[in-house]
């Protein structure tokens, strides 16, 4: 049996695995009980359900990359499939294809916030980890 030294007992594992599972839910890393968002893309500066700090995550630009680097494959997709299998003009193409993107992105965007925050949290990048008080 393998002893814990100091520093492992002060840093418990985080797994990732349940931690992005509640991150895509938009759920509290932590806890998975409560929102991560006190609006459509801010997140909280603290789980109600748990006190676990978020207000330190630095999700940035990284959502809006993912989420367009996937929705933008899934446009190429719908463009093709519809130009190669239909005789629809290039106007109603676009039509249907924006009407369908511009939604699926904005599904997709807190998921893939907090997606982000999930890994942070659980790698204890950016502050998580460390208690201490937000700089203002």
């Amino acid at each position: 049996m393998a002893d814990l030294s100091p520093s492992d007992a002060e840093h418990p594992e985080r797994p990732l695995k349940p931690a992005i599972r509640r991150g895509l839910m938009c759920r509290c890393p932590a806890c998975g009980e409560s929102s991560i968002f006190s609006s459509y893309l801010k997140v909280v500066r603290q789980c109600p359900g748990c006190g676990e700090e978020l207000w330190h995550q630095r999700a940035d630009d990284g959502p809006a990359y993912i989420t367009m680097l996937i929705i933008c494959h899934v446009a190429g997709f719908m463009i093709h499939g519809l130009f190669s299998y239909t005789d629809l003009t290039p106007g109603i193409v676009g039509l249907i294809v924006t009407l369908t993107v511009i939604p699926l992105a904005l599904l997709m965007l807190p998921s893939t916030k907090g997606f982000m925050v999930s890994i942070q949290w659980s790698r204890r990048m950016h502050g998580f980890g460390e208690s201490s008080a937000p700089q203002h």
